[in-house]
């Protein structure tokens, strides 16, 4: 089965978000069509979109996958869903949330259920400082991760690890 190179954005602020993102990594890592790749350490955000709320651990992961795109969307649900995440309202809370950020050899594609690549990504720190350490190259709407990161704001962003082995570890 052919693969392709996906990026994932991941991120949580209810509980313990790193390890919810450690066991959503190693839970795709685990798939027989899905690997993980590379994944960037964490970074404590503040909210964004609804700012009354806890701050946000974040990180990205590359991943190789025979899955569609659209697919691979089901399957981050999938574990969403099984590790107890409720929408209750838009950029709420969450205990974990999984978004496809971009797939190799698809500039753009467009369906009822996913957009890449995704919508507003180019605006938000949270997702272009981690995909810049993990894929500074990778090309979104003309230009490299990399210089879409130094031109969005940064304000309050830390480093909450130090490297990306952090997702392999269970208690």
């Amino acid at each position: 089965m052919p693969m392709r190179k996906a990026w994932l954005g991941l991120g949580g602020n209810i509980g313990d978000p790193v390890a919810s993102m450690g066991q959503a990594l190693r839970a795709l890592d685990s798939r027989n069509d899905t690997n993980v790749r590379a994944v960037s350490p964490v970074y404590k955000t503040p909210p964004w979109g609804k700012t009354d709320q806890a701050w946000f651990h974040n990180a990205c992961a590359e991943v190789e996958t025979a899955l569609e795109p659209e697919a691979l969307l089901a399957s981050c649900l999938d574990i969403e869903a099984r590790m107890k995440r409720q929408r209750l309202e838009r950029w709420g809370p969450r205990i974990i949330d999984i978004d496809v950020l971009a797939c190799e050899g698809m500039d753009k594609f467009e369906s009822p259920t996913l957009t890449l690549p995704h919508p507003r990504m180019t605006e938000r720190a949270f997702v272009l400082v981690p995909l810049a350490d993990i894929a500074p190259e990778l090309m979104v709407s003309g230009r490299p991760v990399a210089a879409w990161r130094e031109l969005c704001d940064k304000t309050g962003m830390t480093k909450a690890s130090s490297d990306g082995g952090w997702w392999r570890q269970t208690d």
